[in-house]
Parts: C-alpha cells; structure tokens; sequence
C-alpha cells in the first residue's frame, strides 16, 4: 500500500523504473517461453533421425532383394526429410529465440532510457 504522503514524482520513479520495468520482464520471459515451447528444440533434437511423418516401410519376410533394398531406400529418406526439416525447425527456432532476446533486451534498455532521451530532446529543442 502506497502511503497518502507520496508525491507524484516518487511514484513515477517507482512506476517507471520498479514495476513496468517487472512487467516487461514478466512478458519478455512469456515470449521466450513461448518460442521454446513451441519449436520444441529438445524434442526435435532427441528425435532428429526418425522417419518423416512415422512413414516406414516394411521389410519383406522372405529373401527379396528387390523389396529389401526399395524399403532401406525408402526409409533411408523418409529419416532423411525428418532430419532435413527437424534441423530447419531449429535454426529457426533458435533464430526466433534470439530475435525475441534482442528485442526484448532493446524495448528494456529503451524504456529506462526514455525518461533521459525526452530530457536531451527537451535541451537540444530549447537550444535551437
């Protein structure tokens, strides 16, 4: 509870610099869970080599070279897309992730300095 005796510039000072600066962090930590949560890199990463889609064939019972070799192929490239997509989901993940810390680290940084630009602005207004 703020007591009655607090004049508006201190309780600026607080909400400026004390609780909003909270708030954006809680919702910077938000966007960043969100993107892990999303792209899911440890999962994409612990299942890297497994079949694109669950799209196996199986291996015939008796000795057929022909089916033997055209389902190793087959499966050789249904876990061959599943890697190739699963690595691009990475990088992209981890892409989104780092622009998410970039931004989020900009919009903290801009907001404390806020107060600092619109009094240099007010200086260099009164000067010209």
């Amino acid at each position: 509870m703020k007591s009655k005796e607090q004049n508006i510039l201190s309780s600026w000072l607080t909400w400026h610099f004390y609780e909003m600066p909270r708030l954006l962090f809680s919702i910077w930590k938000d966007y960043l869970w969100f993107g892990s949560s999303f792209f899911s890199i440890p999962l994409l990463l612990s299942t890297l080599f497994s079949p694109w889609r669950r799209y196996q064939w199986k291996y015939p019972k008796g000795f057929d070279p022909g089916e033997f070799f055209s389902s190793l192929v087959s499966n050789f490239f249904s876990r061959l897309i599943g890697a190739l997509i699963r690595i691009f989901l990475m990088v992209f993940g981890i892409l989104f992730q780092i622009i998410i810390f970039l931004i989020g680290l900009f919009i903290m940084i801009f907001w404390v300095l806020i107060p600092f630009i619109l009094i240099l602005l007010f200086l260099f207004i009164l000067t010209y």
